[in-house]
């Protein structure tokens, strides 16, 4: 099993941690430096405390060794008498001096209480000291050497001598400061090592409390991204998402959240309903009124062209006037009939799936298209072998012939229109392309390039009348089929695209005839 390197986790862990601050992170910071601060806090008081103790406790030490030092230095005959009575009941590594201004005697007493000699530069800073009184607080002086720094006080006093003359006296005594120090020092420590310990065992009931707290709100944005996902723009949809019961208790504030969010959601479910009520009655009109016009334009559609069949006997503005009647009876039933396709295909109806070949409805499309228009050069080019999948070939037909008319009607005599049939395999789709060298389609209309209507004139040169459906038909059988079509600008020209879910063709199906050469008209 391989290990990670710490460096590596130490990346990890930043890079976990980069990014914006998140409230989950605000959290976590928030507590681990409040116990840091805590224990800093606590910890310098309680050094603080320490010091000051040991700090009095060894000052009152060092006055009591210096009123033991000037007390045995009372007696006229012991006035310099620092040999076997020096140091006598005095700590274990206190220091002495004493001067009479002519002479020094210095001695440390040992740890079994006898005194030893000192060199006289310890003495002499010793008795640098500014004297003081009995009540005046010692001061810190470093002896140098292995001696290190001490805590030391002087007194002078005058007493006779043994010839009976007054001399003054002058009697320092230090005390180590390990006494302060190294208490202290263990302290800092064991204070160190119990903060890392505790902020430690902070970060992880940080995360835990914080992880626990902030729980309703992961739900709730994992209830919004559910919503987020669904497609609220067509269709009926049934939105039954919702924020948990447990999350939505109002005493809390996380809980109000949640009960609102579930109130925002229910509005929402209540619009979608009417709005897909509302697109179930236009739809079904529109099924209705498209289906009931048909019978009267093909009566109108009829009777206009029996009227100027029988024109010898009309005037000659008559019998212009039937055929512009019948023309346009001719393109109202066009209208009525896509109107009553896509309202068919909206309710999931008028498709008829079965195995078809699509490279065989691909080029029956492009030569029937080269066959009614000889102003504009079809160029098809389709794989060898054929691309079979399960759809309405009614229906593909007109997809590929939509595509094609749109680019008759929207380029001008001469465009040149490549239809190309390809077999992604990766995605295991077919994929059929349709471009031209025309002007393009303009920007501002591609948005609503697909929905019904939508026109697009002001890009693309319009020589012929259009209903504005063609495309949204494609789009609509399309999706039908659970495929896509986009659509763009190419260098030059507009460039649509159709991606078609294949399915395999069952064994012993019959192969269909080879691709014809490409068409020119």
């Amino acid at each position: 099993m391989s290990q990670l390197h710490p460096a590596a986790a130490v990346r990890g862990w930043a890079a976990t941690w980069r990014g914006p601050l998140t409230l989950r992170r605000r959290l976590i910071l928030s507590i681990v430096a409040i116990s840091a601060l805590l224990a800093v806090l606590i910890g310098a008081i309680s050094v603080l405390v320490l010091q000051n103790v040991l700090a009095t406790q060894l000052d009152s030490q060092v006055r009591s060794s210096l009123n033991r030092a000037t007390a045995q230095l009372g007696i006229p005959s012991a006035a310099m008498g620092v040999g076997d009575d020096g140091g006598r009941g005095q700590i274990p590594g206190t220091i002495e001096a004493v001067s009479n201004g002519t002479s020094q005697v210095q001695i440390r007493v040992g740890e079994s209480g006898r005194p030893t000699s000192i060199s006289s530069s310890v003495g002499d800073r010793l008795l640098a000291l500014s004297p003081s009184g009995t009540d005046g607080k010692s001061s810190e002086v470093d002896l140098g050497g292995s001696l290190g720094v001490f805590q030391g006080k002087s007194t002078t006093f005058t007493g006779p001598t043994a010839s009976g003359q007054n001399v003054t006296i002058t009697v320092a005594v230090a005390l180590p400061r390990d006494s302060v120090t190294g208490p202290v020092s263990k302290l800092i420590a064991s204070i160190a090592i119990i903060a890392a310990a505790g902020i430690a065992v902070s970060i992880f009931f940080a995360l835990l409390t914080v992880r626990y707290a902030l729980g309703p709100l992961q739900r709730m944005a994992d209830t919004a991204s559910r919503v987020a996902e669904m497609p609220l723009d067509r269709g009926e949809v049934a939105l039954d998402a919702r924020v948990p019961d447990e999350d939505t208790d109002t005493r809390t504030e996380v809980g109000r959240v949640g009960a609102a969010m579930n109130r925002m959601l229910g509005h929402v479910s209540q619009a979608l309903a009417a709005r897909q009520q509302s697109e179930n009655k236009v739809r079904q009109f529109v099924a209705d009124a498209s289906h009931e016009l048909r019978t009267p334009l093909a009566s109108v559609r009829g009777y206009a062209e029996l009227t100027r069949r029988m024109g010898k006997d009309l005037p000659e503005d008559v019998v212009y006037a039937m055929g512009r009647i019948e023309s346009e009876s001719v393109r109202m039933t066009s209208l009525v009939e896509e109107l009553l396709l896509l309202a068919r295909l909206d309710e999931g109806t008028d498709l008829i799936k079965k195995e078809v070949d699509l490279t065989r409805i691909v080029l029956d499309a492009v030569h029937d298209t080269g066959v009614q228009d000889s102003g504009h050069q079809f160029e098809v080019s389709v794989p060898e072998e054929p691309i079979t999948l399960l759809g309405d070939p009614m229906r593909l037909h007109q997809v590929v012939a939509n595509l094609l008319g749109n680019t008759r009607t929207h380029t001008p005599d001469g465009t040149e229109v490549w239809v190309t049939l390809e077999r992604d395999d990766d995605a295991h789709e077919a994929v059929v392309t349709v471009s031209d060298n025309g002007p393009g389609i303009d920007p501002a209309v591609m948005p609503v390039l697909f929905e019904r209507f939508a026109r697009a004139d002001s890009s693309r040169s319009r020589k012929a009348g259009s209903t504005g459906l063609g495309l949204a038909i494609v789009q609509a059988v399309v999706h039908s089929h659970g495929g896509t079509v986009t659509a763009s600008n190419g260098d030059p020209g507009a460039v649509f695209t159709v991606r078609l879910p294949l399915e395999r063709a069952p064994q012993g199906a019959p192969v269909p005839l080879p691709a014809p050469e490409p068409v020119r008209s």
